[in-house]
């Protein structure tokens, strides 16, 4: 069995050394969280036949918390709101992300799995499909420093899918646009 028998202010000047050193670690991870925003424009095919090309803005924020030698981890939220005619596609969507961060070269190539909502409106008469449903997306995309806190996010491509209106429809986006990453 343990004794203390020492003074009692050394356990406390002990305990505020912990409690400094854990403030510490804990600040400095928050420090090097890295926050982004981003505006793109996207053009998406539905897989869907009878459809072209649907086109319009996806903006967005992510949070890189997580740092491991050249890799980055977060998370991403986004929202979409594409159309052209009477076929539409807005969605909501937000999941985790990683990133390559090669510290000698300006470019970040990054992996994304997202799920949220998504609503589809396409079709004309009896062949009108207006649904708003679970909605899933990979992608994966590269982007480039232009200036110190200004990234052109070169490309994105998704593949992503909406539950119940089908097995073919998988939209597939590709998309470019601007990322501002906040100190």
């Amino acid at each position: 069995m343990l004794r203390y028998e020492g003074d009692l202010s050394v356990v406390k000047r002990n305990l505020l050394k912990t409690a400094c050193l854990l403030l510490f670690i804990v600040s400095s991870m928050a420090a090097t969280a890295q926050v982004g925003v981003y505006g793109e424009f996207s053009a998406t095919k539905l897989n869907v036949p009878n459809t072209s090309w649907i086109y319009g803005p996806t903006f967005g924020g992510y949070l890189d918390k997580g740092h491991f030698w050249v890799f980055s981890s977060g998370v991403d939220a986004r929202g979409a709101i594409l159309g052209s005619g009477s076929t539409t596609l807005d969605s909501g969507l937000v999941g985790p992300r990683v990133v390559l961060r090669p510290h000698l070269l300006p470019i970040q190539p990054y992996a994304e799995a997202l799920i949220g909502a998504g609503h589809a409106d396409y079709g004309q008469g009896v062949a009108h499909v207006s649904a708003t449903k679970f909605q899933y997306q990979f992608l994966g995309g590269l982007d480039l420093t232009i200036l110190p806190r200004i990234d052109w996010r070169v490309v994105e491509f998704s593949y992503g899918g909406l539950s119940g209106l089908g097995s073919s429809f998988n939209p597939k986006t590709i998309s470019t646009g601007i990322v501002v990453r906040l100190p």
